[in-house]
């Protein structure tokens, strides 16, 4: 048997252990310093124990999320789909569909609109790592004014589910009813609910965020890269400026130029 690693002796050692401690480590790291009478060491395993409750409290609420989308979606096949974009005056309407195995879990998933940029990047990039499939449909600003929002939705739905290359037993989407697969069931904040629909809405976000940063290089001076395309004040004192660009939704603008004009 190999010697045990020895113990931190000085009360900076055992703080800096318990701060880089995995969870695991951590628990038993609290037992064992839990009678230490040093100040610092005393400060450190509370402040542990505070760690150790809210990664416990995050794996609870990611838990069940995984429980609530079988118990909703049933045994088989189960895809997540949501969109970003909808309301935004410049770029595509994107959606994401993604099926998730049940393990392992991707810690921190959530409606992307509670994460900060960098946390979805990282998310977004663990999602890639497990998912099963991952399937993206854009609809461009012309076709969302020669379709309507609507029938624009469900077809990108349809195409994002279809580009999964899956056949799924149940698609759970957030809000309401589309009609984009026969399978569909939709829940209210499903992407704050269900984990395949809180992993789509992050891949979603991300992919069209990036999208919108590349746009605004080729249509400087609409802020584009900033507002993601949405109605900042910004974008819309530049629109009533400049006019509309090619990725411009003319139905969406009309309320900021009396007679719309291209780029």
């Amino acid at each position: 048997m190999g010697r045990e690693t020895p113990r931190p002796v000085t009360a900076r050692e055992v703080v800096a252990t318990l701060a880089d401690a995995p969870l695991d480590e951590a628990r038993m790291l609290v037992e064992r310093y839990a009678e230490d009478p040093r100040k610092q060491v005393i400060h450190a395993v509370a402040s542990t124990r505070r760690r150790i409750e809210r990664e416990d409290a995050e794996r609870d609420r990611v838990a069940e999320m995984y429980r609530l989308q079988r118990e909703v979606g049933g045994p088989g096949v189960i895809i997540g789909v949501d969109e970003v974009g909808r309301g935004a005056l410049a770029g595509p309407l994107t959606v994401a569909a993604v099926c998730l195995p049940d393990d392992p879990m991707v810690l921190g998933i959530n409606d992307s609109k509670q994460l900060t940029p960098a946390r979805r990047e990282v998310l977004a990039a663990r999602i890639a790592e497990v998912a099963l499939a991952i399937g993206i449909a854009h609809v461009e600003p012309a076709s969302i004014d020669a379709l309507g929002m609507g029938i624009a939705l469900r077809q990108a739905m349809a195409q994002a589910i279809r580009d999964t290359g899956l056949n799924p037993d149940c698609v759970l989407i957030d809000g309401n009813p589309v009609h984009a697969h026969p399978a569909e069931r939709c829940l209210v904040k499903g992407d704050a609910r269900i984990a395949s629909i809180a992993a789509a809405s992050i891949v979603a976000k991300v992919t069209r965020d990036a999208l919108m940063v590349a746009l605004d290089e080729e249509y400087p001076g609409y802020h584009l890269a900033a507002c993601k395309g949405y109605g900042s004040a910004e974008h819309i004192a530049a629109i009533r400026e400049r006019g509309i660009s090619p990725i411009h939704r003319v139905s969406f603008c009309g309320n900021f130029l009396e007679t719309p004009r291209l780029f």
